[in-house]
């Protein structure tokens, strides 16, 4: 398919105009022309040109202030311009190729001359375009490769979570359904929190289902004793979280390494006195900060192998009580702000 190309001859003499068009047009190119420079410049604001063909010796705007102001203007950047003149002194040979032309042709110029060089610069010009169109055209396809396999990556992560969830639930009805309101509140609570971001809002809703996983390593008879476990016992109760982090540590993809860190923390408290490292306040990370809450929460509010459920007013005063020792006192503030919100997912069947 034969390209059409549109070129804008500027010259302030009709007479100069009408030799350049008379040669070009045997090539069936559009061709366009203006009088002076605040012509062409008003005629490149309506229209798009391919090409534009530049006298140097103009009243008001020389040639050169015009190629200027075209090499300023975003959509003509690379639009090739070629100075036709009468002047062909060196320093304006070297001033017009300084200023952005991409070739200079003395008048009274040949037809075959003119002819070749318009036509070279226009196809350098076409090619240049197509080049970058492909190279666009690739770098928007390597994109969005990149974001289809991290999209696999983190869908992969998320059904690995999935299943590992459905391991812990096979263990106890109790756990599951406990797993998947422990989601929902945590992510309530990633929501109204200032500094946590809408990307972790989403990670801590599918890393929280992680946070007992350690549990898989726990005998079945301490996981379901339904009496008050001794202190051996509990030694190995505790376990769980370092035993989750065991699994989940090598992970390097985001939402592994957040269940690797809600695993490990989510019984750290805010005062220090919790385990399995005894950090402290912001020492704790705020995905194990929500988790904790979310986790004590709900586990309050409904029957265990090891006890009855408490009802809603003792758990709410449970929270309160501990804001500031086991609590972070921000995130518990954000649960009686909107603790009708919380109690709705705790109170699902």
């Amino acid at each position: 398919m034969q390209l059409t190309y549109n070129i804008l001859i500027v010259d302030d003499i009709v007479e100069n105009i009408q030799i350049a068009m008379n040669i070009l047009k045997e090539e069936n190119y559009d061709l366009t022309y203006a009088l002076s420079g605040q012509e062409a410049l008003s005629l490149m604001e309506t229209r798009h040109f391919d090409m534009i063909l530049l006298d140097i010796l103009m009243p008001e705007m020389d040639g050169f202030s015009v190629c200027t102001h075209i090499k300023k203007k975003f959509d003509y950047r690379d639009v090739p311009v070629i100075f036709l003149t009468a002047k062909n002194d060196i320093d304006s040979i070297s001033h017009a190729f300084e200023i952005g032309a991409v070739d200079y042709v003395s008048k009274p110029f040949h037809a075959e001359e003119l002819l070749s060089r318009v036509k070279s610069h226009l196809e350098l010009y076409h090619s240049r375009q197509v080049l970058e169109k492909n190279h666009l055209s690739l770098k928007i396809k390597a994109k969005e490769e990149k974001e289809r396999l991290l999209t696999e990556l983190e869908e992969g992560q998320k059904e690995i979570i999935y299943i590992l969830a459905e391991l812990i639930e096979s263990s106890s009805p109790e756990t599951g359904e406990h797993i998947k309101r422990v989601a929902h509140i945590s992510k309530l609570l990633a929501q109204y929190h200032p500094a946590v971001r809408d990307e972790d809002v989403e990670t801590i809703f599918h890393a929280s289902p992680m946070h007992d996983i350690g549990k898989i390593a726990i005998p079945h008879e301490i996981l379901t004793k339904p009496s008050a476990l001794t202190e051996d016992e509990w030694k190995v109760m505790r376990t769980h979280t370092t035993q989750g982090h065991k699994f989940l540590k090598n992970s390097q993809r985001k939402i592994l390494k957040s269940a690797d860190i809600i695993a490990l923390q989510h019984h750290e408290k805010w005062d220090g006195s919790g385990y399995p490292k005894g950090l402290e306040g912001n020492d704790i990370h705020i995905f194990g900060r929500i988790v904790a809450i979310a986790d004590v929460f709900d586990a309050l509010a409904h029957k265990r192998c090891y006890k009855e459920a408490w009802n809603i007013d003792d758990t709410v005063a449970y929270m309160r009580e501990h804001s500031g020792t086991h609590f972070d006192p921000k995130l518990i503030e954000i649960l009686m702000e909107h603790l009708d919100e919380f109690v709705s997912i705790i109170t699902q069947s």
